[in-house]
């Protein structure tokens, strides 16, 4: 196995093809859709995915910021030399796809000013901090990890939707409706500014910060709307109430779906949520399984 030609074409699908399950969603959409112009639009989107396919170009001129997981079996271990290859991996890939060059230069303070240019390179793009996954995690994704498993999920998340984004505490009220309803009406307010719609939100919640990010970026990449939860099927709903439809234009698809992934809670009056208002390019996801 040559491990950094295999990233390195797990970069290029994620970038250029989408999961069965989003296609269906998508097919599904188009079947049902009544208002002329969402119909139209959506049949456009399924286009650009079809001939992003074949001619393996990437789903949007946004290739995005590489993120990875990495589900692990307790019988398997990951070495210092596995991580260097999966960045160089991701460098290798994002040059060969090739990928918008997105690395900005400089020292730290240069880089926030972005006044020294960026790198030609595409591959010059680092990936953001990796996630590892385990047997023990406790979500609405847990997982049923054999000893065996050593699985790299990579995912490319894109600008647009991470100026969206979300995350801030919402006081529960021993009510889970007031905290998932306290999350629609942020996605809510984000897809209608948006612009790329229809969306497969995400929303992960728990005690921290983090902890409620990196729940909602495992919903990404284990998420499947051919198989939604209640909670993900009131949520698609709620959205979908608000027509805002295709690209803003009306009509009965807002959202394809949506994931939704709650974690441990800490006795507390407050839940931290993270919602994520994808575009139509998106989730953008690739596994390779070693």
């Amino acid at each position: 196995m040559d491990i950094l030609q295999d990233i390195s074409k797990s970069i290029i699908d994620a970038s250029t093809k989408l999961s069965d399950d989003k296609l269906n969603a998508l097919k599904r959409a188009i079947d049902v859709e009544d208002n002329e112009n969402a119909r139209w639009a959506l049949s456009q989107i399924l286009e650009n995915y079809n001939v992003a396919f074949k001619t393996k170009f990437p789903l949007c001129d946004d290739t995005g910021i590489p993120h990875v997981i990495i589900e692990m079996g307790c019988e398997r271990e990951i070495s210092g030399e596995l991580l260097n290859q999966i960045h160089e991996g991701i460098e290798l890939g994002l040059n060969n796809l090739p990928a918008r060059p997105m690395a900005v230069k400089g020292n730290e303070i240069e880089r926030i000013e972005q006044n020294m240019g960026l790198y030609e390179k595409p591959g010059m793009l680092k990936p953001a901090s990796v996630l590892i996954d385990c047997h023990t995690d406790e979500s609405s994704y847990k997982r049923d990890i054999s000893p065996d498993t050593l699985n790299i999920h990579f995912i490319l998340e894109g600008g647009g939707p991470e100026i969206r984004a979300k995350t801030y505490r919402v006081y529960h009220k021993r009510s889970f409706y007031n905290v998932i309803d306290t999350a629609c009406e942020w996605l809510s307010d984000s897809l209608n500014l948006l612009g790329c719609t229809p969306s497969i939100p995400s929303i992960g919640i728990g005690r921290t910060h983090y902890e409620a990010n990196a729940l909602l970026l495992k919903s990404i990449a284990y998420g499947n709307l051919d198989n939604l939860s209640d909670v993900e099927r009131y949520v698609s709903d709620k959205l979908n109430e608000t027509g805002i439809g295709p690209l803003g234009l009306g009509g009965k698809t807002t959202v394809l779906g949506s994931y939704v992934n709650i974690g441990n809670q800490r006795a507390s009056g407050v839940r931290i949520v993270a919602v994520r208002p994808s575009c139509f390019v998106e989730p953008r996801v690739a596994t390779l399984k070693l």
